[in-house]
């Protein structure tokens, strides 16, 4: 994947937005994005409270 690629994708899910899993279950609700970097995404569920989160390939994300 070139360079430019990898910022197009980062620049679709900035701190704050909301996203999916690809394949995600309809019933389970969008992803909080913390940030990107490096390719990795911290996402979190608004239930999980605000120290827990989870590390994700951003490809494995799509915007919400």
């Amino acid at each position: 994947m070139s360079k430019n690629k990898n910022a197009e994708i980062l620049d679709l899910l900035p701190p704050g937005s909301f996203a999916k899993l690809k394949n995600q279950p309809n019933d389970l609700p969008p992803f909080q994005v913390i940030n990107c970097k490096g390719g990795r995404c911290l996402v979190r569920q608004q239930s999980w409270g605000k120290y827990v989160h989870w590390e994700v390939d951003h490809h494995r994300l799509k915007s919400a």
